[in-house]
């Protein structure tokens, strides 16, 4: 009788340290984190944001008995350690990819996945006791950074972007990172962060993900390495008016600063190498429109200085600053497994503000919409899938041919326009172009497979700055139609777990590059290159 009792302390110990599942925290864009988002498409979990993600505020329940596809793989490497502390493992995981002919692949982190090999590695541990949540994740990558042909710089970087700083903008954002093989230690999704209930404040490097976009967040993202940050906040909480007792919906704030870096290929001046970063999100679902979030987001890039929190307010001063702002919607309809979102951005205010807004309120205006449709395959061999679209509009408005050349992401006051140590903030595409994404996704108990398309122009207001300058008359500006450059992608992902601990995942993808220099031959034949991009990952979870 005492052996079978200590044998059963034994295995209750066991459990204890080696079976709680608490919840799932998961990495922007990880492959758990968009299979959470598919379960919520189908009903069986609720999203835990409404509109501000990172990894610790990505926290998926579900409930015990929830029957989903993966249920039988093992998707989180929770612990309790102890009655108050609780352990998560994250990884490891190791990422590959090659890129035959040019840079191609975005929402990566620190990783810049130019031609040649790239590689990252990340793994790391998350502590929580009495609100305290402490995360180290950090992020180390390699890229062989091989030769490609690229256009001339208009910076005191060879590298550098092709055009800014002539024209009164700039942009930090270099087309190849120097001429050698490098190594980049990031502190990826690395905080401390202490929660009371919903109210939440946080100091540490991890990535932001703001809006309702799929692939192309406008305002922020985890393209670009990470920045260290403070922010402060409520997560999303319901909101019942006092005294009237009426249940109005939920809502969700963040205020956040931030540091920014320039990269090494952009100027040869020390005194501007780096920018404070301010950022207020603020979402709200209403009760009586269920499955309906409306948000706001506030973005302002000003020079490293404390005076300079005072920009922290939205100001119409307009003399050291960038700031942005956008408004999206998404609605989700549970009944049908459907999602439609949209998004509407402003980077510029129109002159004479409050009248310029009832006159011309499109001034620097930018967009974005998207669905995604949950599609019973054959639900009896549990298969599903899930249909993505998504439009990115990132181009200059008209109204700017009668003043000067501009862009979304670029600024004539901060000239290293919308990065973090050379990599955009916001979408991985870049400014001042245009994209359409189409994706099916297939679900399976070990795994899923998509097929996906893509077309964009990474910068078409580099061929319309030259109109601003100079006139269509006699048929100068028309070449211009025919220059004009483009990418289209076709390709195929999986993921697929070896065994309930070990998912594999592997992607091929033909990029074809249209006048990869904005033009075409002397004869005025196109310009085409085929990049191949191969990619392997392997993740364990203890």
């Amino acid at each position: 009788m005492k052996q079978y009792v200590n044998k059963m302390k034994g295995i209750s110990v066991l459990l204890l340290l080696m079976g709680a599942m608490l919840h799932a925290q998961e990495a922007l864009k990880s492959d758990l984190e968009e299979y959470y988002d598919f379960l919520s498409l189908q009903g069986l979990v609720d999203r835990p944001t409404l509109n501000y993600r990172t990894l610790s505020d990505s926290v998926w329940d579900i409930k015990a008995g929830t029957e989903h596809l993966w249920e039988h793989n093992r998707l989180v490497g929770n612990y309790t350690l102890f009655e108050k502390l609780n352990l998560r493992i994250y990884g490891p995981e190791l990422f590959m990819s090659v890129n035959t002919a040019a840079p191609y692949g975005q929402n990566d982190g620190a990783l810049w996945q130019g031609k040649g090999f790239n590689t990252s590695f990340t793994t790391g541990v998350r502590l929580e006791a009495y609100g305290i949540e402490a995360t180290f994740k950090p992020q180390l990558s390699f890229s062989q950074n091989a030769a490609f042909e690229i256009m001339p710089s208009t910076y005191d970087s060879e590298y550098g972007y092709f055009w800014g700083y002539s024209h009164n903008v700039g942009i930090d954002a270099p087309q190849r990172f120097g001429n050698k093989p490098f190594w980049t230690w990031d502190w990826g999704d690395s905080e401390i962060r202490y929660t009371w209930k919903t109210l939440t404040a946080g100091f540490g490097t991890q990535a932001v993900w703001i809006g309702p976009s799929y692939r192309n967040a406008m305002l922020h993202s985890n393209n670009a390495p990470s920045y260290p940050k403070f922010d402060i906040g409520l997560r999303r909480q319901g909101v019942t008016l006092p005294w009237l007792g009426w249940y109005i919906g939920e809502v969700e704030a963040r205020l956040w600063v931030g540091y920014l870096s320039e990269s090494d290929y952009f100027d040869n001046d020390p005194s501007n190498n780096h920018n404070m970063f301010h950022g207020f999100s603020f979402a709200y679902a209403p009760s009586f429109l269920p499955g309906l979030t409306l948000s706001a987001n506030r973005v302002c890039l000003v020079p490293w200085e404390w005076a300079n929190l005072k920009y922290m307010v939205p100001s119409d001063e307009n003399t050291i600053e960038d700031q942005k702002a956008s408004f999206a919607t998404s609605w989700f309809f549970p009944k049908v497994g459907l999602t439609v979102y949209g998004e509407l951005g402003i980077d510029d205010y129109p002159p004479d503000l409050y009248i310029g807004m009832l006159k011309y309120p499109f001034r620097s205006t930018v967009y974005s919409f998207g669905i995604k449709k949950i599609v019973n395959v054959n639900p009896r061999k549990s298969v599903y899938g899930e249909l993505i679209f998504e439009f990115n509009w990132l181009e200059m408005t008209q109204e700017f041919q009668f003043q000067w050349p501009t862009s979304f992401y670029f600024h004539h006051l901060i000239k290293q326009g919308y990065t973090n140590r050379g990599q955009y903030i916001g979408s991985g595409l870049g400014s001042g172009g245009n994209s359409q994404y189409l994706s099916f996704q297939v679900y399976y108990p070990k795994g899923n497979s998509s097929l996906f398309i893509m077309r964009n122009n990474p910068d078409n207001n580099y061929i319309y700055k030259n109109a601003v300058y100079d006139s269509a008359a006699g048929g100068k500006l028309e070449h211009y139609i025919w220059d004009v450059k483009s990418l289209f992608s076709i390709g195929l992902n999986s993921d697929y777990f070896i065994t309930p601990s070990l998912m594999v995942t592997a992607g091929l993808t033909d990029n074809m590059i249209i006048n990869p220099k904005y033009e075409r031959t002397t004869n005025g034949s196109y310009i085409f290159i085929h990049n191949i991009n191969i990619s392997l990952g392997i993740k364990y979870t203890f």
